[in-house]
């Protein structure tokens, strides 16, 4: 009985995401770059926000100008220029979250990459002029922090297929999420543990700049009253305890330390060029006891 369950589940999700592909057709793709090539400049407000929802519909296929150049930056843009009301920001909200929290196996290996950069934008929105609740914020945390833990697709960009960067993505949610003053410390927390899990992974050399992604994230939580000097100073304990272990060089240490110094350096330059003399106080200390261990 339970596989049966499971199984209608399964194929009502399928018949769902069809559906919602099916939203995105020619027609949709000629009328977002209508629209782009006006600047993506849209009088019609009731056109605007019903395109912006068929736009989401295109997040997940393979059609990369669909998805990266029309799609995504033509909800970026419109977002960017308040240009999408509440009901249509909530829509999408909605969309984006379930697309993340589906299991890889149910969505294509462009969606739920995308549908957290359109979460990060969402959130950006947000920050500029509040319109989420307390508990939809704790949602949004939750499930990028969930996804960021848990993802092991680390395929940045491909010639033929374009983006699809889930940790680099990842961390811009982060990113916005920290530089937002309605999220509190628990949820701090809960993002740097998240982030910090995927700074070294072993099985994977970064190339496409995810290093300085996740360092910008952690830069910003910096920033925040959330963490004092003893905070930093065990985070950055346990990171490189994690990362730079003792022994010959296998694939896997040295896939750690490339990363690990790929998150460090940018950081340490960052924290060192900074006017903010709290921030460096925190972490100064610890970041070169870090580059130390690399070394």
């Amino acid at each position: 009985m339970h596989r049966l369950i499971s199984s209608f589940y399964l194929l009502a999700f399928m018949f769902t995401t069809t559906a919602a592909l099916a939203d995105c057709d020619e027609p949709t793709k000629q009328e977002l770059k209508s629209v782009k090539s006006a600047g993506w400049k849209l009088d019609d407000d009731g056109k605007r926000q019903s395109l912006a929802l068929s736009a989401a519909d295109c997040l997940g296929l393979p059609d990369t100008e669909l998805r990266d150049e029309l799609a995504f930056e033509g909800l970026s843009a419109w977002m960017r220029a308040e240009k999408l009301s509440v009901p249509t920001l909530t829509n999408l909200r909605v969309k984006m979250l379930n697309a993340v929290q589906a299991p890889a196996a149910e969505t294509s290996s462009f969606l739920r990459p995308f549908a957290i950069l359109t979460l990060a934008e969402l959130v950006r929105v947000d920050r500029k002029k509040p319109y989420l609740s307390t508990e939809e914020r704790i949602d949004i945390v939750n499930a990028g922090s969930h996804y960021l833990t848990n993802l092991r697709d680390y395929r940045g960009f491909d010639a033929k297929d374009g983006w699809r960067h889930g940790i680099a993505h990842s961390a811009d949610l982060m990113l916005q999420l920290a530089m937002n003053p309605a999220i509190d410390k628990p949820q701090h927390e809960t993002m740097l543990a998240a982030i910090a899990s995927q700074i070294a992974p072993s099985t994977h050399f970064y190339q496409y700049g995810e290093g300085v992604r996740l360092m910008t994230a952690v830069f910003y939580l910096a920033r925040t009253p959330s963490f004092n000097k003893r905070d930093w100073d065990l985070w950055f304990n346990k990171l490189m305890d994690n990362s730079i272990q003792p022994g010959p060089y296998t694939q896997a240490r040295l896939a750690q330390r490339h990363n690990v110094s790929a998150f460090l350096l940018p950081l340490y330059f960052s924290v060192r060029e900074s006017t903010e003399p709290a921030l460096k106080e925190n972490l100064l200390p610890a970041l070169r006891e870090a580059l130390r261990k690399v070394n």
